[in-house]
């Protein structure tokens, strides 16, 4: 075991501060654990009260003393090595690191390797299904399917992150009965001249007309039932205009996926489970788990406190949760996942616990590795979005709106930058991407370009502003060699920020525990606010022994900044 920079390493893996805190505690705590300990400590407010603070209360009714007293007596038994100082306050024991030393090592541990800096091994490389954005065919991709598609895609991020191997699906909504409605209204109103101009616009249009006219014209619905009847039948025409509303689709939603760098391993939908469902029925029908009802096929729920699930309508059809048991099945066979994933909106709570339910219910001990991953709803300037009703905006709209704002703000502040039109991009893509991600996922939000694409507060563009600032600083200074140089730095500002890249790692373990991409989100605003306040109020460049340790320090926060924005999805130009 070494002590290095204020960092302890035992057989070539990091000790972290905290376990630092936790042994020395343990000297006079002999009978606890050092995982205890550290689950005990706690990050004091203001850094006048130290780094980490360990509470005697829990201790008071073993010790029959006062937890005053037992701090007292505790901080006279602590090895202080390698800190700063160690003292009692009232209750608490204050412990303050070693700043000089501790900020060289981690300095030094960012700079020696930036892209796997706050790698974690939780997963050991297990696979986990990420069931994200699942768009239906022949409608555009609206507002209301980013929060699946960032969210899923932020946490497939900080799932490798933490070396799992995320598996993402985009399980397409490409069969049921609004395909025939669709067909329907093709056979009564289509122009294939129109369709194949601007294919999803068109069919959009159709859509929404056989819906708002189906009130008054039930016969519509029924012809709709009829088309799907013939699709599943296999009727040549029926396949026909399905596969090439498919295509004409996924040609479509791939443009908006580019846009925001979103890549799936599997684009398998609804209508790849036709032939995997009688299996399922056949498996409850085994278990005797099949039940009627009025004719249709239940699953008694009751242990669980649950509505029965209906799995086959009275005629014999399949439904959603027919083709859901049978997805749930093929994907473990097929990637024997540790987690399945359903980044799915919180109204789909209840019916996901029906999902599992129904699993256990036929034996799948696995099926406690499906895990529901809710998120809120997004409202446009305050109103719900709907695809059946045409109120909706679609995604690839908002994001060009907000390139092109991006673009004219760029224009004000650096009208001479060389790649403006990239830089343009990235910023405004990532303006919508970190706008989403930066809140809770379970939180509703309601979206205004106009506010996410700010350069200032709380916002994508103001973290990568602070990114391009930092590269900016270290492109003056001629980007230095830092290698062996002495990164001791003792200040208090230079202090606050080294504090936060220290806690990059813990914050991924949490987002990733979570399933919760915010936690990374305000993370990079803490850091980009304190790098910016940095700036303001050190002279950085100015010629001393403590330049490079300063430049160390502003090349730490690029590198990490970078990072946290990659585990969310969005680009840092090094120029805005």
């Amino acid at each position: 075991m070494g002590f290095v920079g204020g960092v302890f390493y035992l057989g070539g893996k990091t000790w972290t501060k905290k376990t630092q805190v936790a042994t020395a505690l343990q000297t006079a705590l002999p009978d606890i654990s050092i995982e205890d300990i550290k689950n005990k400590l706690e990050r004091p407010k203001t850094s006048k009260n130290g780094d980490y603070a360990f509470p005697t209360f829990f201790l008071a009714k073993e010790l029959h003393k006062a937890p005053q007293m037992i701090a007292g007596e505790l901080i006279e038994k602590i090895d202080q090595t390698g800190f700063e100082k160690v003292v009692a306050a009232g209750p608490y024991i204050n412990f303050f690191l070693d700043k000089a030393n501790v900020g060289a090592g981690i300095l030094k541990e960012i700079l020696a390797d930036p892209e796997h800096y706050g790698d974690l091994d939780l997963g050991h490389q297990a696979n986990v299904t990420i069931d994200m954005s699942s768009p239906n065919i022949a409608k555009p991709m609206s507002m209301g399917h980013l929060r699946s598609t960032v969210i899923g895609n932020a946490i497939a991020n900080i799932m490798k992150k933490v070396n799992y191997n995320p598996i993402k699906i985009d399980h397409l909504g490409d069969w049921g009965t609004q395909f025939g409605k669709l067909m329907a209204a093709y056979e009564m109103w289509g122009d294939e001249e129109a369709v194949k101009a601007d294919p999803i616009n068109t069919l959009q249009k159709y859509y929404v007309k056989i819906n708002t006219e189906a009130d008054e014209h039930p016969e519509y619905a029924e012809a709709g039932r009829e088309w799907f009847r013939k699709l599943e039948d296999g009727d040549e025409e029926a396949v026909r205009l399905w596969k090439w509303f498919r295509a004409e689709s996924l040609k479509r939603f791939m443009k908006v996926y580019d846009m925001l760098d979103v890549q799936f391993d599997s684009y398998n939908g609804e209508a790849f489970y036709n032939d995997k469902m009688d299996e399922i029925l056949q498996l409850l029908n085994d278990k005797h788990l099949l039940q009627k009802s009025r004719g249709a096929g239940i699953v008694d729920l009751s242990k669980y406190d649950l509505n029965p699930a209906m799995v086959q309508k009275s005629d014999g059809s399949t439904l959603y949760m027919t083709r859901d048991l049978a997805t749930a099945l093929f994907r473990k066979r097929m990637y024997g996942f540790e987690q399945s994933l359903y980044v799915v909106g919180a109204e789909q709570s209840y019916y996901f616990q029906q999902l599992k339910a129904t699993l256990a219910t036929m034996g799948f001990t696995w099926s406690k590795q499906i895990h529901h991953i809710p998120f809120g709803l997004m409202t446009l300037n305050g109103k719900k979005m709907s695809t059946r009703k045409g109120n909706v905006v679609q995604l690839e709209e908002v994001l060009d709106e907000s390139i092109k704002l991006a673009r004219q703000q760029i224009a004000e502040k650096n009208p001479d930058l060389a790649n403006a039109d990239q830089v343009a991009q990235e910023v405004g893509v990532g303006a919508i991407v970190f706008h989403d991600l930066k809140n809770e996922r379970t939180n509703s939000i309601n979206f205004k370009l106009e506010d996410a694409v700010k350069f200032e507060g709380e916002t994508g563009p103001y973290v990568q502003y602070a990114h391009a600032r930092a590269e900016s600083l270290l492109r003056k200074a001629g980007n230095p060699d830092l290698a062996g140089a002495d990164l001791k730095l003792n200040d208090e500002e230079s202090w606050n920020i080294i504090k936060l890249l220290g806690q990059y790692q813990e914050t991924i373990k949490r987002a990733a525990v979570k399933y919760d991409p915010s936690l990374i989100g305000k993370y990079a605003l803490s850091l980009a606010k304190a790098f910016n306040q940095y700036y303001a109020h050190t002279r950085i460049l100015v010629d001393d022994d403590q330049k490079l340790a300063r430049l160390a320090l502003v090349q730490a926060v690029s590198d990490v900044l970078k990072s946290a924005l990659a585990l969310l999805g969005v680009k840092a130009p090094d120029e805005m």
